[in-house]
């Protein structure tokens, strides 16, 4: 446990001394200066509301590293006056935690609150939450706890119930400019050099979304690099790669090589090769990549280059996506390259993805759109009366549950637009449906095959 008890240091201030690490002296004092969360701190945020109100209620911030847990539970405490107590699940246990509400009682006395800010709260079993539940019930104690996990499978039902769950987001490549360009501009020791950062790109990608990653590439790297004859300290590329002995993909989310590579990776999907496609999965993951990016254009693929010659890749493609969305990196690459080794090794179909151009192509010529008399719903005595679905055959009430019946509109005879491949699943449904609409489907036809 970090922090405090009677007779030992007072309550941790959010300013750090200058022997800090920068990612430390650099930490927002106020939510006017934290970048990022305008969910929850922009005009009408809920943190916003209890900033101006002054009371907050026990909370737990889930989120990825470097989003400003920590940060948040500092500034309540220091707006609100909290006595802060700080502890780790990792090294703190029940005795801990019955130490702090020992001490919380005898602070409430004097009409001290005590918010006890609890770091990596997914890590405390069941046993050590409930240590702290009833003191969090009754407001003895206000709870900060800090996850990178889903507090839904982590933390207990009834403590989740006492708190307020805000999710903080991963910070975009502008926040963290402006993170880093802060503390150039603010910080004691770095404002004093005249930094020249050359390769935002590589500094972004690295940081994937983690203000305190970029802070102490940062540093390591204006320590290492040193002034040139005109005072500069310029920070390239190679010398964030010395720094951190990392090397990363050159790579530019909003250039070429971002397009390029999603291209290659893609075409390797559609191509079947499940290690090429795991290549290129690598380089987007190790460049920093969105990895939601990734998984959205899986579903894509899943319908348009796979369709129903395996209709489970669209369901595996969409639980990939939610599994990013709930893990979170960098947990959540396992889950995309399984969705990788899948999708890639699919027998593949594209014939839904020209069935719905074809049947647009078709819509936009300006044919008849109007819905026939027996397919129209009658909901109403006036409708029937008119005769809105008249003579509409039911399939269930035929054998095999299927009756020869048009349902295009009077005046158009039937088109394929479909035309299912001799890919996987989809030879069985191209079967069937040969059986049952004689003579609409080519039998000698290979769907897939279009181009």
């Amino acid at each position: 446990m970090d922090e405090l008890f009677p007779g030992s240091r007072p309550k941790q201030k959010i300013a750090a001394g200058d022997s800090a690490p920068l990612a430390d002296r650099a930490r927002p004092n106020s939510i006017d200066e934290i970048y990022g969360q305008s969910h929850l701190i922009g005009e009408n945020g809920p943190l916003r509301k209890f900033f101006q109100t002054g009371r907050f209620p026990s909370v737990i911030f889930w989120g990825p590293p470097g989003t400003g847990k920590t940060t948040f539970a500092l500034i309540i405490a220091e707006a609100a006056d909290y006595y802060f107590v700080r502890m780790s699940a990792i090294d703190s246990g029940v005795k801990e935690v019955r130490q702090v509400i020992n001490n919380a009682r005898k602070l409430q006395k004097s009409g001290k609150r005590t918010l006890l800010f609890i770091d990596e709260i997914h890590r405390f079993n069941k046993a050590q939450q409930d240590s702290f539940l009833h003191a969090v019930e009754r407001g003895l104690i206000t709870l900060i706890g800090a996850t990178t996990e889903n507090p839904s499978f982590e933390v207990n039902a009834a403590l989740l119930s006492r708190c307020q769950v805000y999710r903080l987001l991963p910070l975009s490549d502008d926040d963290i400019r402006l993170v880093v360009e802060r503390a150039i501009g603010h910080d004691s020791i770095m404002s004093n050099k005249n930094i020249i950062i050359n390769d935002w790109d590589f500094l972004l990608a690295i940081s994937g979304g983690d203000a305190r990653t970029a802070l102490n590439a940062l540093e390591l790297a204006v320590m290492l690099a040193g002034e040139n004859q005109q005072g500069e300290i310029v920070l390239s590329r190679e010398i964030f790669e010395a720094a951190l002995q990392q090397k990363t993909a050159q790579y530019d989310k909003k250039g070429e090589s971002h397009y390029d590579t999603i291209s290659a990776f893609i075409k390797s999907l559609r191509g079947s090769d499940p290690d090429a496609a795991m290549f290129w999965l690598a380089k987007m993951i190790e460049s920093g990549e969105d990895p939601k990016f990734i998984a959205r254009r899986m579903v894509v693929l899943a319908s348009e280059d796979i369709g129903n010659a395996d209709p489970f890749a669209l369901s595996l493609a969409v639980s990939v996506f939610k599994a990013v969305e709930v893990i979170g990196m960098p947990e959540a690459r396992i889950s995309l390259a399984q969705g990788v080794a899948y999708l890639a090794s699919c027998p593949k179909s594209n014939a839904s993805y020209f069935a719905i151009e074809k049947a647009r192509e078709c819509v936009q010529s300006g044919v008849s759109l109007s819905v026939p008399l027996h397919l129209r719903n009658a909901p109403t005595r006036l409708m029937k009366k008119e005769g809105y679905g008249a003579g509409y055959k039911y399939p269930h009430s035929y054998t095999g549950h299927f009756v020869d019946e048009h349902y295009f509109p009077d005046d158009i005879d039937d088109i394929v637009f479909y035309q299912p491949s001799l890919s996987g699943k989809e030879k069985e449904i191209k079967s069937r449906l040969e059986n049952l609409w004689k003579g609409r489907y080519n039998k000698d036809s290979d769907g897939g095959a279009i181009e």
